[in-house]
């Protein structure tokens, strides 16, 4: 009976010293991502929509504390879903959480930390998260969000130069368009040429990816730029 017990106190000691490592991982990489106040990126973004004509267009990424963003996209209105650009991940980060550790994974041919957070919250319209972490650099190479009201997204991150910063060099997001609800009075221009629709089809598919050239960091971004 006593060697039962004690094994289970091993069991639940080292869930727990698991457990903290997993949140301790987690402020290492919120604390990269706190480098950043602001910043403005040139890039590409291509949209992949079964139901869209969106091609390829130049873009300009303006971000500011805590959550301003705005997308300047050449060729018109861009069509990206929030969660959409990493800096959301800091946000996902921030709040009431129960951290788990749901052990190693693979993730861009390298091994990573998984790491679950669930809202303490039951009314957060986030349900769970799921993060893959780069333990060595310190950042997030893949990230799975479920929420109530725009259903499950997927980004995924690759980085170069501005690794040190936890930015990305490219970015590439998935999403079910069924489950995302579009803002007031966007409507999508349909590829076979039908009327312009605001629902879009049950089985439509979506991915935004952006690539990202050039960023200047901290150097200041007016919140008149996202007015």
């Amino acid at each position: 009976m006593k060697k039962y017990v004690l094994a289970w106190v091993i069991v639940l000691f080292a869930n727990v010293v698991s457990a903290q490592s997993a949140t301790e991982l987690l402020q290492k990489v919120r604390a990269r991502l706190d480098q950043v106040n602001d910043y403005q990126a040139t890039g590409t973004m291509k949209t992949n929509v079964s139901f869209l004509k969106e091609p390829e267009a130049n873009v300009q990424v303006y971000f500011k504390k805590p959550d301003k963003l705005k997308i300047k996209n050449e060729k018109g209105i861009s069509f990206v879903p929030k969660g959409a650009v990493t800096v959301s991940l800091n946000n996902l980060l921030k709040g009431n959480y129960t951290v788990l550790d749901a052990g190693t994974d693979t993730a861009q041919g390298q091994k990573v930390k998984v790491i679950k957070l669930l809202p303490q919250d039951e009314n957060a319209d986030l349900v769970l998260s799921t993060f893959w972490v780069d333990e060595q650099r310190l950042v997030i190479l893949r990230a799975r969000t479920t929420t109530r009201d725009n259903g499950t997204y997927e980004v995924e991150m690759r980085y170069g130069k501005y690794v040190g910063y936890a930015l990305p060099d490219k970015v590439v997001f998935t999403f079910n368009v069924k489950n995302y609800k579009l803002p007031k009075g966007v409507t999508l221009d349909y590829d076979d040429g039908s009327q312009k629709k605001q629902q879009a089809p049950a089985s439509a598919k979506g991915k935004v990816e952006l690539n990202y050239s050039s960023y200047t960091i901290n150097k200041g971004v007016p919140d008149s730029m996202f007015q």
